[in-house]
């Protein structure tokens, strides 16, 4: 009976946005990511050029460089997925989007498609830090890394 009082503790998991090896958010040479000053998260060393969405939630804004986007999850969280460091330079060339602002999508929708090599080729770095920007809503938000993943594989777990 006095269980009927006890609060139950949510959690939730974000899946990998692109295949390739998690790492912490330390790891990433720009100090806007490595320092948190966005939100916390992980980052993923991508092998792929497609990215995907890390959870089921609302599109709210594709950059027109399609560097980066920003989803709402169903449960709250505001992500967003920024492809590479300093991209927004080649101002979208080598990428393509494959959603809207507005639109809905399930955890899995391929969002972008980047073509590493040319951002490679450009001197960028295609590291790609998936972050909860409203971190502080949150108990805790903790990365999952140090392995290679696959698309969808838990890589943040929220609670």
């Amino acid at each position: 009976m006095f269980h009927l009082f006890r609060k139950k503790e949510n959690s939730w998991t974000l899946g990998a946005p692109v295949k390739g090896r998690a790492v912490p958010l330390q790891e990433v040479k720009d100090p806007t990511f490595s320092e948190e000053m966005l939100g916390k998260g992980v980052a993923v060393i991508p092998s792929e050029g497609k990215i995907y969405a890390p959870c089921d939630g609302e599109i709210v804004m594709i950059f027109d460089t399609l560097h980066a986007v920003s989803l709402k999850a169903d449960f709250g969280a505001e992500v967003l997925i920024h492809v590479g460091l300093d991209t927004v330079k080649l101002g979208g060339d080598g990428f393509t989007s494959h959603v809207k602002a507005g639109e809905h999508v399930q955890r899995g929708t391929l969002l972008l498609e980047v073509d590493l090599d040319q951002v490679k080729g450009a001197g960028y770095d295609t590291i790609t830090p998936l972050l909860v920007c409203n971190t502080s809503d949150y108990a805790s938000v903790e990365g999952i890394s140090g392995n290679e993943v696959e698309v969808g594989e838990d890589v943040i777990v929220i609670k």
